[in-house]
């Protein structure tokens, strides 16, 4: 196993990890399975940005209203930056709030880490070309019964089939952010709120752009900002080129020549 990826994997599941070398395996999850649901159940289940975005619009909240209601902010073993998590609910299970006995009660928009299991992905971009380089391990869990169903699978196949391809490539824009070596450092006091309204929160970071005086300093020519009003993959879009100015001085936003500060 690459030792770096081994070794950045949380605690709980380093010893679950197994490799995929021929990227075949066999799998199956559905109500006849024993296990059915348990592996809903007692999760650490992390949200990335369009994770919150997509639960959100399934339940008709609001992100500030989904993020109250369904998570907690903790600060993730290994980085010094504010994380989500899906709570659990208050009983001896700690079931996710989003199952039933009949299952997923949010299917068409669970999250990427459910929509991933039993893979875990690990991902980077090439230091050189930029391009995204993915590592794919198997979960082993000893309560799954998945693993004995016939049904076999291609990493690329069991991708497709769970609609994976647009959570990789928001995630991977915003995690273009989070990796990097100067934010890997820390944020200062005033960076932190608004890396976690612009990452997780975006509603409130559409009215932040487009209640207060954002579009008079800044020049957004090179970017959609006006689809970014009704348009939630260009609001999150956005979102990660408004980080990357405001944490790294980087990407297509720019201060007007008259203004050196943001609102």
């Amino acid at each position: 196993m690459d030792e770096k990826i081994e070794s950045s994997a949380p605690h709980k599941i380093r010893d679950r990890l197994k490799p995929l070398p021929d990227g075949a395996f066999q799998f199956a999850c559905h109500p006849k399975v024993s296990c059915f649901t348990e592996c809903c159940r007692d999760l650490n289940l992390m949200l990335t940005p369009y994770d919150v975005l997509r639960l959100a619009r399934h339940l008709s909240l609001s992100t500030t209203a989904f993020l109250d209601t369904y998570t907690d902010v903790v600060v993730a073993e290994g980085s010094p930056l504010p994380s989500v998590i899906l709570k659990m609910q208050e009983d001896a299970r700690r079931l996710c709030p989003f199952v039933s006995t009949s299952g997923c009660l949010v299917y068409s928009d669970r999250p990427s880490a459910c929509r991933t299991y039993p893979l875990a992905r690990a991902s980077r971009k090439h230091r050189v070309h930029g391009t995204v380089l993915e590592s794919y391990y198997l979960v082993v869990e000893d309560h799954c019964r998945g693993f004995d169903e016939p049904r076999s699978w291609t990493i690329e196949q069991w991708i497709a089939d769970q609609g994976l391809e647009p959570y990789h490539r928001m995630n991977n824009n915003w995690m273009d952010i989070v990796t990097h070596p100067r934010v890997r450092q820390g944020l200062t006091e005033k960076q932190i709120p608004m890396f976690y309204m612009a990452s997780y929160d975006l509603d409130r970071f559409r009215s932040f752009v487009f209640q207060s005086r954002f579009l008079e300093m800044f020049d957004t020519d090179a970017v959609d900002v006006e689809r970014a009003r009704t348009d939630d993959v260009a609001l999150c879009e956005l979102a990660v080129s408004w980080l990357k100015f405001f944490l790294l001085g980087e990407g297509p936003l720019r201060p007007k020549k008259s203004t050196s500060e943001p609102a």
